[in-house]
């Protein structure tokens, strides 16, 4: 009774500073046995400690306030708090890295009931503590401190301040880098040589000695900032001495096989999305265009000389029909096609009109073919029609002009004098074509109908009766003959409108003229592919080109 009594003269738990109530034996909070503070005045224990390293509790006629009682932290805040060890009952260091107080001794005069409770309390810290901590094999540490004894006693121990000012404080050291895989390890800050890695400590009640965190952390991939060894991304392309790609969009990354950077993911142009080519005095650009999402146009271009030595020009623009399955491969099969039967029937005398009937006929044969040709793993679909594509050319020869064409790509003739008018020099193969043809629509009629590029011939195994158009003219003054597919003429539709866009010296810049050219259908929209091709009139000699 007189426990129950002193016990409810404590306003606050001695531990944790928890509110008391009446006849509470243990603290509701932290679990504390508050009958070993609130010890009846002739019996309250008077601790004989060295140097006040342990304070006493408050006693009767003080406030619990006044006494100071050190607190181990629980291992984990977001969990609920463990039964209670008395500050001195677990090995460990304080934040200066000094080891804490052995255990006092404590009264040989303690209640069962307490003793009991200590017992269960100091089996789990045990458990946990059953080999010697780090810090206490320290040299820091007195040897006495450091040896086990198989029965340890309580006693009275220097004070943590005091063996702190008798023994040489370590000096700081800076965060150690992060370690790296080796077979020596490399020693903690507070660690001495020959100790166990902090890491590799056993668990215990408290953990004090958390090594330093580094500043920095090396990278898991290289900075894309730095360019790369030319050697080694070619060893990864497997080309040795070319060096990788760099991405057009961030100009720092790595093109990967697969055509993404690697730095910041942006799909590359293809090859065939942009592409220009020069040769001689001819040239062609072609361009995906804006709003799709592969290029479907091809050219080819190629210079030869007639027998009698008169130099001979040669331009091929197909059109991929979108409806039909891989028309971009059609495109590129028929161009090329075309400009290699060109360029073998002109230097044998050929004529230059029957030269272009026979090219657009092989270029029809070769558009066949593949349809039956296994197609590419995601490039076929039964729904689509065989590969398909429509057909304009050009021969340029000193006093000869020729063009030939299938479908709606066209061809115009500018002259160099734009005092008089141009040409457009092929009829589409279109539905609008028809209806002017027929006397049934206008012509501005017929192109603003929905229908009006729907063509009407092309290249490809499932074409009507191939019906091949050449024509031949000559010019009586210099000028220059613009190639092209109808995502160029659909911004330029009319011959007047066509020589507005051409710059006034394409003949003797006929690259930057197709440049011209394209930027012209890209500013108006791009909404189709781009593709034109420009030969001067007469045929230039050979080695002119570009000024």
């Amino acid at each position: 009774m007189s426990q129950m009594h002193q016990q409810a003269a404590l306003p606050k738990c001695p531990s944790c500073a928890e509110p008391l109530e009446t006849g509470d034996r243990f603290c509701g909070a932290c679990g504390y046995d508050l009958s070993a503070a609130a010890a009846g005045p002739g019996d309250a224990p008077t601790l004989t400690m060295d140097r006040g390293a342990v304070p006493r509790p408050a006693g009767p006629g003080e406030r619990a306030d006044d006494a100071v009682w050190p607190r181990a932290p629980h291992p984990d805040a977001s969990e609920a708090p463990p039964r209670l060890h008395l500050p001195t009952d677990l090995p460990g260091t304080d934040s200066s890295g000094s080891p804490l107080p052995a255990p006092a001794r404590q009264p040989q005069a303690q209640t069962q009931a307490r003793a009991q409770a200590q017992d269960r309390a100091q089996d789990r810290a045990r458990a946990a503590v059953q080999q010697p901590h780090p810090a206490e094999q320290s040299p820091r540490q007195p040897e006495a401190a450091a040896k086990p004894h198989p029965q340890p006693q309580p006693q009275p121990q220097p004070s943590a301040q005091a063996q702190a000012a008798a023994q040489p404080q370590p000096t700081a050291q800076p965060p150690q880098p992060r370690p790296q895989t080796s077979a020596q390890p490399q020693p903690q800050p507070g660690q001495s040589q020959g100790q166990p890695p902090l890491s590799e400590a056993p668990a215990s009640g408290v953990r004090l000695d958390r090594p330093a965190e580094p500043d920095e952390y090396p990278l898991q991939a290289p900075d894309p900032r730095v360019p790369a060894d030319a050697d080694a991304d070619a060893a990864r392309e497997g080309a040795p001495g070319e060096a990788a790609a760099t991405c057009v969009a961030c100009r720092a990354g790595r093109v990967d096989s697969d055509g993404y950077c690697e730095n910041c993911g942006h799909a590359q142009p293809r090859e065939r999305d942009h592409m220009e080519e020069e040769s001689g005095p001819i040239a062609a650009v072609s361009d995906r265009g804006l709003r799709h999402h592969r290029n479907e146009d091809a050219f080819a271009l190629g210079r030869t000389t007639l027998p009698d030595g008169s130099p001979a020009l040669a331009a091929v623009v197909c059109d991929g029909v979108s409806s039909a399955t891989r028309p971009d491969e059609a495109s590129l099969a028929a161009s090329r096609t075309a400009s290699e039967s060109l360029l073998a029937a002109l230097p044998r005398g050929t004529h230059p009109q029957q030269a272009m009937h026979d090219a657009i006929v092989a270029a029809a044969q070769a558009v066949d073919a593949l349809a039956g040709q296994p197609a590419p793993a995601g490039r076929h679909s039964a729904h689509q029609n065989a590969p398909a594509c429509t057909f304009v050319g050009a021969v340029v020869t000193p006093g000869l002009l020729v063009v030939g064409w299938v479908g709606d790509s066209r061809a115009y003739w500018v002259p160099v004098d734009r005092t008089a008018p141009p040409a457009r020099l092929t009829e589409d193969d279109s539905w609008a074509a028809q209806m002017v043809s027929a006397g049934l629509m206008s012509e501005a009629e017929a192109y603003a109908d929905q229908r009006a590029h729907a063509i009407t011939g092309w290249l490809g195994a499932d074409a009507y009766e191939l019906e091949p158009h050449t024509a031949s003219f000559k010019p009586d003054r210099p000028g220059v003959v613009v190639v092209c597919s109808d995502g160029l003429w659909n911004y330029a539709e009319t011959a007047q409108e066509m020589a507005d866009a051409v710059p006034l010296d394409a003949a003797v810049r006929p690259l930057h003229s197709a440049r011209v050219l394209v930027g012209h259908a890209l500013d108006g929209g791009g909404h189709d592919n781009v593709t034109v091709a420009v030969l001067p009139f007469p045929a230039a000699p050979q080695g002119a080109g570009s000024a």
